[in-house]
């Protein structure tokens, strides 16, 4: 099989950027960058998440560059890095959309269920003020309210410190009242 000359001076940036060479570095980028980002947005089908997949892939592919031992396979090297980083934005993605459906789904069946609303209306609007919470405030609100967490506990099940936990469940519980009471939040 005959090599073109794209292929053989691809190969010569991919030797030259593996020795060092921060102008060849920046060619390649150059020159993958948008083939990369086409296989990317074909796996994700977003064209956002695409960007993302291959920035992070980029940060991958120049600090595992040194240790390619082939320059002649950049280029499988190169997609399988960014196939990975797709497949991993993609599982978590999808897991945020689960993570948001439960969210929602445990919160309208606990307020179905709560024994202090006796007015269907009162149960409607307080499932309403729950659900017109942004995600991290509705997840925290669930966590210690609905599951009894703590707020350690929420912490460590949503990854953030436990600061951000107070932060989040003080501007839900506003957020909470004045949708309640029919004020507009303070924060």
């Amino acid at each position: 099989m005959q090599r073109s000359r794209e292929r053989i001076f691809d190969e010569y940036l991919a030797s030259a950027a593996r020795a060092g060479d921060a102008a060849a570095a920046a060619r390649l980028a150059e020159h993958w960058h948008p083939k990369l980002l086409t296989h990317a947005w074909r796996l994700t089908g977003d064209p956002e998440l695409a960007r993302d997949v291959v920035q992070d892939a980029w940060a991958d592919i120049m600090r595992g560059l040194r240790r390619l031992d082939d320059a002649a396979a950049f280029p499988a090297w190169a997609f399988r890095i960014v196939t990975r980083r797709a497949a991993d934005a993609i599982r978590r993605a999808q897991r945020r959309r689960k993570l948001n459906a439960a969210y929602e789904n445990e919160s309208i069946e606990c307020v179905q269920s709560t024994d202090g609303i006796e007015n269907s209306a009162d149960a409607h609007a307080v499932r309403k003020a729950i659900n017109a919470l942004p995600n991290d405030q509705r997840a925290a609100i669930a966590l210690f309210y609905l599951q009894d967490l703590s707020v350690a506990e929420i912490a460590a099940a949503l990854e953030v410190p436990a600061g951000t936990v107070k932060t989040r469940l003080m501007h839900a519980r506003r957020k909470l009242r004045a949708a309640l009471e029919g004020g507009k939040p303070n924060g």
